[in-house]
């Protein structure tokens, strides 16, 4: 619906999964279970699903006139990041945990927060909720708003996250980053990364209350993504941030 209300974009064409009721369905393009048929008179390919499906329609892209690529699909595992790799030698490729132009500020005001309040004086923790249907946790937003936090202290978040709070864990380490987690009824999305030192606590959060926003960040990203050279790239990126 974004896209039928922009000028200049036209939907090509549209996939769902394998065995959906959905296959043939016309919504102005007739939708398909085949990203390769979907995809061949497309310059850029649109992709929220899941890792394996994800993966499955970037192979099939090679076969097209795709040449860049839009990727909101998260939970991805290690293996499956070198694949996205791969595919970025030949496309543009724009990863994000989260496509809306605020949460995309807010992670650029959390590095630089972290940057500024340095040091084990200032624990860090990352509080994300969503609708209880979502099925990986942390979101990928959050673990994107984590990487900005570790950035600003200029270590990559695999030295600096710290396992869930469970049981009797002891002191909290110093300098670490925490993650914690809420799934309920129809939450869109909440975000919330805290600052707390001794004497004080700064939160910077955002609340999502419609999920176009995630569909306009696409757009704007599809737009800027067409005439790139191939690489990876993030929201950062296209916003100039």
């Amino acid at each position: 619906n974004a896209a039928r209300m922009t000028a200049d974009l036209t939907i090509a064409g549209a996939t769902e999964r394998q065995g959906s009721a959905l296959i043939g369905t016309d919504i102005g393009v007739l939708v398909s279970e085949s990203a390769a048929i979907a995809a061949k008179g497309a310059d850029v390919w649109i992709d929220f699903t899941a890792p394996a499906a994800t993966l499955a329609a970037l192979d099939a892209l090679k076969d097209t006139p795709v040449r860049a690529a839009i990727i909101g699909t998260t939970g991805f595992e290690p293996a499956q990041e070198a694949q996205i790799a791969k595919h970025a030698e030949r496309i543009a490729l724009v990863r994000s945990g989260n496509f809306s132009l605020g949460v995309n500020m807010l992670a650029a005001l959390v590095k630089q927060a972290a940057q500024r309040l340095g040091g084990a004086d200032w624990d860090i923790e990352v509080f994300e909720a969503h609708h209880r249907r979502k099925v990986d946790a942390p979101s990928g937003t959050a673990l994107l708003l984590g990487a900005a936090a570790a950035a600003g202290r200029g270590k990559p978040l695999s030295d600096l996250r710290i396992a869930p709070y469970n049981g009797v864990t002891g002191p909290r380490p110093e300098g670490k980053i925490g993650f914690s987690v809420s799934r309920a009824g129809g939450i869109v999305g909440e975000h919330e990364v805290t600052f707390a030192s001794e004497r004080e606590v700064v939160r910077l959060s955002h609340v999502a209350l419609d999920r176009a926003v995630f569909a306009d960040g696409a757009l704007a990203a599809a737009r800027w993504a067409a005439d790139k050279k191939p690489g990876l790239y993030s929201m950062a990126d296209v916003l100039g941030l």
